[in-house]
């Protein structure tokens, strides 16, 4: 069998899993990539070369996960985020385009200041901290996640990625908040309300982690408020909080922080045009 059959092969039958040729295509570079090192130009000129048994077989394993419902970088154990490969697992979510939008807007505002004090809550992957790490200068950055298999993940790709987090084991729930500790506190908590569920695609609603997706219907603002009362009072005077937010409650959570003391509270829309992101100030005689 040539590389050009086996490709072709793989394309066809992962087209029929996702509906999509486009996103089939995707996979079958990503699967590339991943077990040979190969780019689109490489594919083309071994397409006529005979793949070795184990290609054939990682090959073929990879697709019947896909075809199982598994999402790829599940599968391959990496998730692509600005530019740099970050280890994901069953423990983590997996990282969005749109939050790349939220570390973008963070550094675009904050791309003149040094030694900035960050504090990344829900960290997961760590795919926000790390990425902050590396574009701001001389950040001291600090990460938390309720989730010890979610940590080591964490550090596992901070320390692939030569950046300087320090993360700890922590429950935003519950957490005590230091005073006038950091200067930027960032979050994607989870924000998915329940119903919503029914509405989802399986893929990620069985395969990433409820904890880090959904909260209840009755409370759908739970993270944030817990963000909110802990980020007015370790936010230093002028600080500021990103937050990644639900469209159906931006109303809600922009008012709610407000009553929680914050200023300069401003929504976001993403690149569908959806609201996706909220920035606040703590004031700065706070």
């Amino acid at each position: 069998m040539t590389l050009k059959i086996l490709l072709t092969d793989a394309t066809e039958r992962l087209t029929q899993a996702t509906s999509s040729k486009g996103e089939a295509q995707a996979m079958v570079r990503m699967i590339m990539e991943h077990l040979k090192g190969y780019n689109p130009a490489d594919c083309v000129i071994h397409s006529t070369d005979s793949v070795t048994p184990w290609l054939e077989h990682e090959v073929n394993m990879i697709v019947s996960r896909v075809e199982g419902g598994e999402p790829i970088q599940y599968v391959l154990g990496v998730a692509r985020f600005m530019g740099n490969d970050f280890k994901v697992t069953h423990d983590t979510l997996i990282p969005r385009p749109e939050t790349a939008m939220l570390v973008d807007m963070i550094t675009d505002r904050n791309s003149q200041r040094t030694d900035l004090r960050v504090l990344d809550i829900g960290t997961g992957s760590g795919c926000i901290a790390i990425s902050l790490a590396k574009a701001l200068k001389f950040a001291q950055e600090r990460a938390t996640d309720i989730s010890p298999a979610a940590l080591e993940v964490a550090r596992q790709n901070a320390a692939a990625l030569k950046a300087g987090v320090t993360f700890a084991l922590e429950d935003i729930l519950s957490a005590s908040a230091p005073v006038d500790a950091y200067d930027i506190i960032v979050s994607n908590p989870p924000y998915i309300a329940e119903s919503e569920a029914e509405t989802m695609e399986s893929h990620v609603k069985d395969q990433e982690p409820a904890s880090a997706l959904f909260v209840p219907d009755s409370n759908p603002l739970l993270y944030y408020k817990a963000i909110a009362a802990y980020a007015i009072k370790a936010l230093s005077p002028a600080g500021e909080l990103y937050l990644e937010i639900n469209p159906l409650f931006a109303d809600e959570l922009s008012a709610m922080l407000r009553e929680s003391g914050f200023t300069e509270v401003e929504l976001h829309p993403d690149f569908y045009g959806k609201t996706r992101f909220a920035t606040a100030k703590k004031p700065a005689n706070g």
